[in-house]
């Protein structure tokens, strides 16, 4: 069966810009507070903690023995779920961010079990995990309060 052909139509917009308005946004920004452009989950120190934490992640995840990929994958994927799921919990109601910082503050205490299994296999010391372990209890401290707001 022949399909009848699709017409589509064209729609032209006149844009007008406000030349006047976007130089004085861009006169209002200020270089000496670096956060006047951020979204609202990039001022959480609890975000930010969570970014610091992935590349740490990311080097003990390479470090595992050979056999524990599996490992390496879970405290890659745990690790990329904090952010994420603050970043995400920032942008609801009240109810539905306690969920996500829940969600969050759940994978970073994975993260943290995580961390035990490789110093249990010998891959790392507890002195490798120091700032690991740090950034995390941090982490789970702030999701801990958020979620109760």
């Amino acid at each position: 069966m022949k399909r009848p052909p699709v017409q589509l139509r064209c729609v032209v917009v006149d844009v007008v810009v406000n030349a006047d308005a976007d130089a004085d946004e861009s006169r209002n920004r200020r270089p000496d507070r670096p956060n006047h452009d951020m979204f609202g989950f990039q001022r959480l120190d609890a975000y930010r903690c969570a970014v610091q934490f992935l590349p740490l992640a990311t080097a003990l995840a390479k470090r595992a023995p050979r056999g524990y990929a599996s490992l390496s994958d879970q405290l890659r994927r745990a690790a990329l779920s904090v952010p994420l799921n603050i970043a995400e919990g920032s942008g609801k109601t009240e109810h539905d961010a306690a969920r996500f910082y829940t969600i969050a503050r759940g994978s970073a205490l994975e993260c943290a079990a995580i961390l035990d299994a490789l110093e249990a296999l010998g891959v790392v010391d507890t002195e490798g995990l120091y700032a690991s372990r740090e950034l995390l209890e941090r982490v789970v401290s702030m999701l801990t309060k958020l979620r109760r707001v």
